[in-house]
């Protein structure tokens, strides 16, 4: 069970809650709901407030709601349980079956995709024009940002203003039909340093990361840290991680051990983490598109490569233990979050090198 799936199945039981009178003649069936990772703290696979949308509608508390939904939603073969929490959000447990299933297409998605897993469609049809000043950080972001929405499907034209002939920046205005025009203007660079001098100093790439990685009314980290090859330098650590998943790669072909997820080996249960990060990769990428935020890209590349790096050293056979399907298994998580990594990296213009 996909969270596409999941999302369609919750609304099933909306559906037939309002249908079975349990919610009160007054409530309408939403065209969507909000299916997400639960919180910090929470539990389960995933987590939805439908209870909480449709309790002021209904004219019931949202927690008598979520138990409406609750046990519809237990009647599901692919969902184990669910768990009411706070004022009224459900905390989704999977089958082992849809667990096993949706790691498995979600590996399958990934190493089939490559680079351009987590692209989409979603704004196919639109043209969006970025205005930016003629300023290294409004070019690198505006360059970023166009990346980011053709990923999703739009067509993206990029114009630079900063001399008195073309006036001051332009106001957003919001969509007209398949068109919107929308001004760009993230925090300046301190000093007004050049893309020559910042190139010089730490590199394009760094320069990049540096630039991209902090949010737009936020001042960049543009010092001597970015070029720390240490594991406390976000920099570092991501493509780090990258260079180590393509060494184990390398390092299984030289013991004959192919990539392939086997459900019987349960051998990805103790890393859920790592297995959540790349799942919501297409929706990271969905959302920095749409809220032209590419460090939202770059804060999700940190959270995959912190989870990547935990359970690296459980990939290859160790001494005498031999090959065997857990190895296949933990082999192909590894090299997608590798293929995540690099796909990520290279929607924000920066490098992804096998060997650092």
């Amino acid at each position: 069970m996909t969270p596409a799936d999941l999302t369609c199945t919750v609304l099933g039981a909306v559906r037939r809650a309002v249908e079975e009178g349990a919610l009160g003649g007054a409530v309408a069936v939403p065209d969507r709901v909000k299916v997400e990772r639960p919180r910090p703290g929470g539990s389960g696979d995933y987590a939805t407030n439908a209870a909480l949308r449709l309790a002021r509608e209904a004219r019931l508390p949202a927690r008598e709601v979520a138990e409406v939904l609750s046990a519809e939603l237990t009647r599901h073969p692919g969902i184990a349980g669910v768990e009411i929490t706070g004022p009224g959000f459900l905390n989704i447990t999977l089958a082992r079956g849809s667990r096993d299933a949706l790691v498995r297409d979600t590996l399958t998605n990934i190493l089939t995709s490559g680079s351009g897993y987590g692209h989409g469609r979603a704004l196919s049809g639109q043209v969006i024009e970025l205005r930016h000043r003629a300023e290294v950080r409004a070019a690198v972001t505006a360059d970023a940002v166009r990346r980011l929405l053709e990923a999703q499907g739009a067509l993206v034209r990029i114009d630079a203003y900063g001399d008195e002939a073309a006036g001051p920046a332009p106001t957003p205005t919001p969509a007209a039909g398949p068109t919107s025009t929308v001004a760009y203007e993230p925090s300046p660079v301190p000093a007004g340093a050049t893309a020559h001098e910042l190139d010089r100093r730490f590199g394009t790439d760094a320069t990049r990361w540096a630039l991209l990685r902090a949010a737009a009314h936020d001042r960049p980290r543009l010092d001597d840290g970015l070029l720390v090859q240490k594991e406390s330098n976000p920099f570092f650590l991501v493509r780090y991680a990258h260079a180590r998943s393509r060494a184990l790669v390398r390092a299984a072909t030289r013991l004959g051990i192919t990539a392939g997820y086997e459900e019987d080996a349960a051998a990805l249960g103790d890393h859920p983490a790592l297995l959540d990060v790349l799942g919501d990769h297409p929706a990271v990428l969905a959302s920095a598109a749409r809220l032209r935020a590419p460090d939202r890209v770059a804060r999700h590349l940190e959270t995959t490569a912190d989870a990547f790096l935990g359970f690296q050293h459980t990939v290859l056979p160790v001494g005498d233990e031999k090959p065997s399907a857990a190895h296949r298994s933990r082999l192909a998580l590894a090299e997608a979050a590798g293929t995540v990594l690099a796909g990520g990296l290279s929607l924000l213009g920066i490098s992804a090198p096998e060997y650092l």
